[in-house]
């Protein structure tokens, strides 16, 4: 009897420290998992909370970007009205100042500029480029190209092979006058010639052909604030 108890006393037992390891594997697996979810929502929360960081910077880069276009809009806008206030004594027919894409664009037809087929300024040209000129020297931050622009009737002279290259020397002696006479900056100043290749209405008729002979002047206030900040995404 007594043996008996003695054996069942040791099953039990033996039983008793196999639970209990069972017990403390289960509790250190258990330990593991929470300790694992515990890391992993500790990971998820600083990975949410970095991307909110960046959501947040890139918000205020947008909000930067924003308030610097508007500002941009603000300076173009009272740009194009001092440039128009000084040119009032133009007819319009001689040139028109208008703002496009965040620029503004002062118009000056041939016959205000130029003789037919030639690059030369004519004296009434040469007024209305002196008022812009004095416009430009007290705005100091905006870049200017000047477009020489033709109709699509050919020409061939001994100067000119092509309207292409009477649109170049046309924009180029623009630049000079500018540079050398009214004294802007050059580092303002670019020349191109487009020749017949962006008319502003059809050549088909006089009309049209006439007003697709300008000189186009292009004021582009400087962008540098704007490009740097979008230059840090």
């Amino acid at each position: 009897m007594h043996r008996e108890l003695n054996n069942r006393y040791k099953a039990l037992n033996l039983k008793h420290t196999s639970l209990q390891n069972n017990y403390s594997e289960m509790n250190d697996k258990y330990t593991d998992l929470i300790k694992s979810s515990l890391n992993r929502t500790e990971q998820l929360n600083m990975a949410l909370k970095e991307k909110g960081e960046q959501l947040l910077a890139r918000e205020k880069r947008l909000a930067e970007v924003e308030t610097l276009l508007k500002r941009q809009d603000s300076v173009t806008n009272a740009l194009n009205d001092i440039v128009k206030r000084a040119l009032l004594s133009f007819k319009s027919d001689e040139l028109t100042v208008e703002m496009k894409n965040g620029k503004v664009y002062v118009s000056m037809s041939d016959k205000l500029l130029f003789r037919s087929g030639s690059a030369e300024v004519e004296d009434k040209g040469k007024e209305a480029i002196k008022t812009l000129a004095e416009v430009l020297n007290k705005n100091t931050d905006v870049s200017i190209m000047i477009e020489g622009h033709t109709d699509n009737v050919p020409i061939k002279t001994t100067q000119f092979a092509d309207n292409w290259a009477l649109s170049v020397a046309r924009s180029t002696n623009i630049v000079r006058l500018l540079d050398e006479t009214y004294k802007v900056d050059a580092k303002r100043l670019t020349a191109a010639g487009r020749g017949e290749y962006m008319p502003k209405m059809s050549n088909d008729m006089p009309e049209g052909r006439a007003k697709n002979r300008r000189t186009e002047i292009i004021l582009s206030p400087k962008l540098d604030e704007l490009f740097k900040l979008i230059d840090k995404r």
